[in-house]
């Protein structure tokens, strides 16, 4: 397009001459004419960026959404993971203070500092990728603990060591049988907590309830509180005691061997149902039931059965 020329009439020559073009005029259209350019481009590339997109941009999206829905589930298995980890280290060491008086190998955890102090500069996928592989390393992790336990099978099996009374008193338990254990528990009659010294294991009358180690017979006797009730004395400062029964079939004095019958299931005394009331005790302390059924059940069983003697929170006596 041509430029448009200005003219200007001469009246004493008679003639129009062109008018000359001022500098600063001239700036000016340049700077408006930039001006407008660039405010369009502003415009056409704000239209482009909220309306169309590309590619990259809805792979990038999609990756976003992604994230957004596994990285709260990878945190949740993370934590049930390590809390579940947490547990069974923290039993494995209760089992090795209270079976064999010593403390357990330490297993050092997987250290992560390094990945937190890298927090900021580590793109979310490679975030969402670690949370992932850190979670299978707790499963993995899982491996120790089977080792440490199986450091305690070994030692079950040394004929000089004195061993607790570790088998089940009620022969095939499971643990949806299992009640509340020793500690602070809800009591049936008073609603009220009062301390519970063992383990609630809730069956059918008249099931036959068994002698947990070898042992002599303290007492058989029956009173208005725990009913029929069998203490037996074992080696190495242990006790055990089986109350509520419906019937005992052994007397003070009497040698009994593990496994043997010594009772059946019932609710004499004071009982909310029928189960038996198990307690172990060494040197004369309150200990927990559960932790001597490890060597009788399956980890999982096991697990399980801890599980439900610390979240049941009412007895049954």
């Amino acid at each position: 397009m041509a430029k448009r020329k200005l003219f200007i009439f001469d009246p004493e020559n008679f003639h129009f001459g062109e008018v000359p073009r001022k500098v600063g005029r001239t700036v000016v259209t340049v700077v408006v004419y930039f001006l407008l350019t660039f405010t369009l481009a502003v415009l056409l590339y704000l239209l482009f960026a909220l309306v169309f997109r590309t590619d990259t941009e809805r792979r990038l999206r999609r990756e976003i959404r992604m994230y957004e829905r596994l990285y709260p589930g990878l945190e949740e298995r993370e934590q049930l993971v390590g809390d579940a980890i947490a547990n069974l280290q923290h039993k494995d060491n209760e089992i090795y203070d209270l079976v064999f008086h010593s403390g357990a190998p330490s297993l050092d955890p997987m250290s992560d500092r390094g990945a937190l102090r890298l927090a900021d500069s580590i793109p979310d996928h490679r975030l969402v990728d670690y949370t992932r592989d850190k979670a299978d390393s707790l499963l993995q992790r899982t491996v120790a603990v089977d080792s440490a336990f199986a450091r305690v099978f070994r030692a079950l099996s040394d004929r000089d060591r004195v061993l607790p009374p570790m088998i089940l008193p009620i022969r095939d338990i499971t643990y949806p049988q299992i009640g509340a254990s020793a500690g602070r528990k809800i009591n049936p009659f008073y609603k009220a907590y009062v301390y519970h010294e063992g383990l609630d294991l809730i069956v059918s009358r008249g099931t036959p309830v068994l002698a947990t180690g070898d042992g002599t017979v303290v007492s058989a006797t029956s009173n208005r509180t725990t009913g029929n009730t069998v203490r037996i004395q074992h080696a190495g400062g242990y006790e055990t005691v089986y109350a509520h029964l419906e019937s005992m079939s052994v007397s003070a004095g009497q040698r009994v061997r593990a496994g043997q019958r010594i009772g059946n299931v019932g609710m004499s005394g004071k009982a909310f149902a029928p189960h038996l009331h198990y307690e172990v005790r060494w040197d004369g302390m309150v200990m927990d039931p559960v932790g001597y059924f490890f060597a009788s059940v399956t980890p999982a069983e096991y697990a399980n059965m801890l599980y439900m003697s610390v979240n049941t929170m009412q007895s049954m006596d």
